[in-house]
């Protein structure tokens, strides 16, 4: 036995004991069902209809794009599963003990945004509640705000009651909001007539050339949204039974529910073309333009559930481990949850879901060229160079093999660089704009690539025979 750093350890990072790897392939499916089940999701299928495409063309691009994200999902979910370790630990084998703190942090910092969209959300949802209830609550703006701090604090408490408040959350949201997404997709026909005038909205591109200029950052997009979770999806997958558990449920778990909750928006958004005229991308604005008060605050419960769901588990988990991973004496899961909420208020989120364009091309795109380089880098490194063997201990010393120059590995630096400049350059270069379309995968391959041939140029370091246990 090894006694860990404490600077670089708590109760919170250590590996995770046999005794509470308790998530089955259930779990794991309800996790995705109940993350993908929620209102940006929504809105990722219906702002596809609202950009031109016809209900096939966003089922397959929504399909596409969460086959290929879930290749790096189930890559990078294999250490938390063999190891127990959450993702700011596993990321310290290729970054070192320090320079996996800039990693964490930009994974985090998308996370909180996405904490601060999911709020805005929930606030909006009960503004609207409370409009069926009390409609001169309609366009005041202080109850509005008021909703969404009284959301962001539900969220804050769910975060208080730590890590086993969220699995039972999801195992009731999830058969929940399948049940509600089923009952909106029938009063929406209802409303419609037929399925077939729900889904006779024609594409609007008249070429292949029309389309493939919407669709190939669309797909970037689509492969954007779960991004953050290809990176930290260890923070799941530590508590997993077994690798098969994990593997097996989210492999059913993600395409599965990506797509039946997709069809669902993207019915739907095709069926207010036809009933108003124009395309209702936003699910809030839809109900309350159908003017039913019993449905609306049905279907606004339904979305309250959902967007609690998804919030504490994408976008508290990771960042909470990120932060307290940079002072782990002082943050705790808690107070990095803290932290979360309220970059998540400072980060504007209302204005990142202004319009389709502000969501996709600019918030889901843009990010996803900080993030695909990282993923990059730790699908080779830990594949490619470690061959999936990590010494654990070490992942908790200064002094260990993961520790390089002064705790950061330079060559995993210079790939991140490397790979967001690469992936970012067609903002600012509009020759090479092509390569911001195409921002995660130019990110995840071009770092991937640089960091496998210096490390291979400077030897990497050998593990121990016998790796230690950690204490």
């Amino acid at each position: 036995m090894s006694t860990v750093d404490p600077s670089l350890s708590n109760r919170d990072l250590r590996p995770t004991p046999p005794e509470r790897r308790t998530w089955g392939f259930y779990n794991y499916t309800a996790l995705w069902f109940s993350m993908c089940m929620e209102i940006t999701t929504y809105q990722l299928a219906s702002s596809l209809i609202a950009k031109g495409m016809d209900w096939k063309q966003a089922i397959g691009t929504v399909l596409l794009g969460n086959l290929i994200v879930l290749v790096p999902m189930l890559l990078n979910a294999h250490a938390g599963a063999k190891y127990g370790i959450p993702f700011p630990v596993f990321i310290r084998a290729p970054f070192g003990v320090r320079g996996a703190n800039l990693a964490a942090i930009l994974r985090a910092i998308v996370a909180c945004g996405w904490f601060g969209i999911q709020s805005w959300i929930g606030g909006t949802a009960i503004d609207a509640m409370l409009q069926v209830i009390w409609p001169k609550a309609a366009g005041n703006a202080a109850v509005l705000w008021a909703c969404f701090l009284g959301f962001w604090l539900l969220n804050m408490a769910v975060v208080w009651r730590g890590v086993d408040s969220i699995r039972r959350l999801q195992a009731f949201g999830a058969p929940f909001m399948f049940v509600m997404a089923a009952a909106l997709l029938i009063w929406v026909r209802m409303k419609a007539g037929s399925f077939g005038t729900m889904l006779s909205t024609p594409s609007q591109f008249h070429s292949t050339r029309a389309f493939l200029r919407v669709f190939f950052p669309s797909l970037t997009a689509m492969v954007g949204y779960w991004a953050t979770l290809a990176l930290n999806i260890p923070d799941f997958t530590r508590y997993s039974k077994s690798q098969s558990a994990q593997s097996w449920g989210q492999a059913f778990g993600l395409p599965v529910a990506m797509v039946l909750y997709t069809f669902v928006g993207i019915s739907v958004t095709s069926a207010s073309a036809v009933l108003f005229g124009h395309a209702i991308w936003n699910p809030i604005a839809l109900i309350g333009a159908f003017h039913e008060p019993v449905v609306a605050f049905i279907a606004l419960v339904a979305i309250l559930v959902a967007t609690l769901n998804v919030n504490i588990g994408a976008n508290v988990v990771s960042p909470s481990n990120d932060f307290s991973n940079l002072y782990p004496r002082l943050i705790s899961f808690r107070t990095g949850g803290l932290i979360t909420g309220f970059l998540g208020l400072a980060m504007c989120p209302w204005k990142l879901l202004a319009t389709p364009d502000a969501y996709i091309f600019g918030w889901l795109v843009g990010y996803s060229g900080l993030l695909g380089p990282v993923a990059g880098i730790m699908v080779a490194d830990y594949f490619l160079i470690r061959h999936t063997e990590l010494d654990v201990n070490s992942l908790y010393h200064r002094e260990g093999v993961y520790h390089y120059s002064k705790g950061v590995n330079p060559r995993a630096m210079v790939a991140l660089v490397l790979g967001v400049g690469i992936a970012l350059i067609g903002l600012a270069v509009k020759p090479l704009h092509f390569l911001y379309d195409y921002a995660w995968f130019v990110g995840f391959f071009s770092a991937g690539a640089i960091y496998i041939a210096l490390m291979r140029l400077a030897a990497p370091a050998q593990l121990p025979q016998s790796a230690e246990e950690v204490a």
